[in-house]
């Protein structure tokens, strides 16, 4: 079971929903219970360093409540004999949700999980921001994962119900999330690593979704 080492409260107001064309301007008329219809998540463009292309694939939840972007192949290290380089890793992603007729879909919360080997004095942060496509705007979210540790990590961004961006409705629009870990030695004389991955090669990071009709 994962542990939780540290949690975010960053408001990911990607956008003002007010400049959004076409999408609901309040949080009223948010859906209990998803759409019962199938709801399709595409992976259109994948590229980075923590991503190579093989490494990154994107599911939806039975529930349509959820998507998932699953890593192989993202690691940062740092220490003795280790390149700067190293150190920082990053994912472009980008996404298109086939949402059910007549809905519109926010994310409202997103988890990201992995596993690091921290020694003391190492310095690792996770990065992170959202917008959809088109959209000048955009949230940053960072998030630091306190050394020593030798154990998984998760962090959470937040997003309050009355702040959420709603995909417009009637439009398409895809979502791009952009990702990254860093780490450096800092004071530290010993390796040290980071990644979104875990013990069977895989890393599930969840973007939760809340529905709306279209007006």
């Amino acid at each position: 079971m994962r542990k939780l080492l540290t949690r975010g409260g960053v408001v990911l107001a990607l956008l003002a929903s007010s400049l959004i064309s076409g999408a609901p301007a309040s949080a009223k008329g948010i859906l209990d219970d998803p759409p019962d219809d199938h709801v399709v998540i595409d992976l259109v463009a994948m590229a980075g360093s923590g991503c190579r292309p093989g490494t990154a694939d994107v599911a939806v939840s039975p529930d349509n409540t959820a998507f998932t972007t699953i890593y192989s192949d993202y690691l940062v290290q740092a220490g003795p004999g280790i390149s700067v380089t190293d150190g920082r890793r990053n994912c472009q992603l980008n996404v298109l949700v086939h949402a059910p007729a007549g809905y519109t879909f926010a994310i409202v919360k997103v988890d990201y999980r992995g596993y690091g080997l921290l020694s003391p004095g190492a310095i690792a942060t996770q990065r992170a921001n959202y917008y959809f496509q088109g959209m000048t705007q955009g949230t940053f979210s960072s998030h630091p994962i306190p050394a020593p540790l030798d154990d998984n990590w998760m962090v959470s961004d937040e997003v309050p119900i009355a702040s959420v961006v709603w995909h417009p409705c009637g439009e398409i629009r895809n979502l791009n999330i952009n990702t990254e870990l860093r780490l450096s030695k800092g004071s530290s004389t010993d390796v040290s690593f980071l990644t979104m991955d875990s013990t069977d090669g895989s890393i599930e990071t969840m973007y939760h979704l809340a529905w709306q009709p279209c007006p």
